[in-house]
């Protein structure tokens, strides 16, 4: 991960942008990421409080992207997450190009397991729902991500908004993954395409 940090900051990224209800969020260059297990390196204190009392983070709570999403063609290959002074990042990796409208991100009361449509469980006071026009097996049915624990996609300690990220099914060629937050806050969705791997990013800010 910490090569696609370094690759962000130095230079623009070619980013291709998901219209949704609300707008059009992630225009430009995806914005420099800094902490844990995003590969990321930890600042100071003081210099975290100065970058937090900077937050820009107008991305608004409303849906972004649409419903139903478009299918895509390439596996996801694997979910990681990341810390910043301003926001949590989640990102999805995709084998091969995304599709326009295959990405819908939202806040739900409720995120449902595909399939069975039972509930699934998830902390935090609000729930991001994000539907993918990808699924985890490959065209012939072997499968491509295989979490050890679906629930708990990747780790959350010591996040500010991310408390779990869990996988929801992969069904009927869509897969849907859920978002524990601390609460309803901003987000952004931003699709950054790539000759072999795309990958879904998902920042959640830490502030209304």
């Amino acid at each position: 991960m910490s090569h696609l940090i370094r690759r962000w900051t130095t230079r623009a990224v070619a980013c291709a942008v998901i219209a949704g209800g609300s707008g059009v969020v992630g225009a430009g260059a995806a914005p420099a990421a800094s902490g844990g297990s995003a590969g990321v390196t930890a600042g100071t204190a003081t210099s975290a409080g100065r970058a937090a009392a900077a937050c820009h983070t107008p991305w608004g709570t409303g849906e972004k992207g649409r419903a139903p999403v478009t299918m895509g063609r390439g596996p996801i290959s694997d979910v990681r997450a990341g810390r910043h002074a301003c926001f949590d990042r989640l990102v999805i990796d995709i084998r091969g190009a995304v599709p326009r409208g295959a990405v819908n991100v939202e806040y739900v009361p409720v995120v449902y397991q595909d399939g069975t449509g039972d509930p699934v469980p998830l902390r935090g006071r609000a729930k991001l729902n994000v539907s993918l026009g990808h699924v985890v097996y490959d065209s012939r049915g072997r499968i491509v991500y295989a979490p050890k624990k679906s629930s708990e996609l990747v780790r959350t300690g010591g996040f500010t908004s991310l408390r779990q990220v869990a996988l929801a099914g992969s069904f009927e060629g869509v897969s849907t993954i859920g978002i524990g937050v601390t609460r309803r806050v901003p987000f952004r969705v931003v699709v950054l395409p790539g000759t072999r791997t795309s990958r879904v990013v998902i920042d959640v800010a830490h502030r209304p």
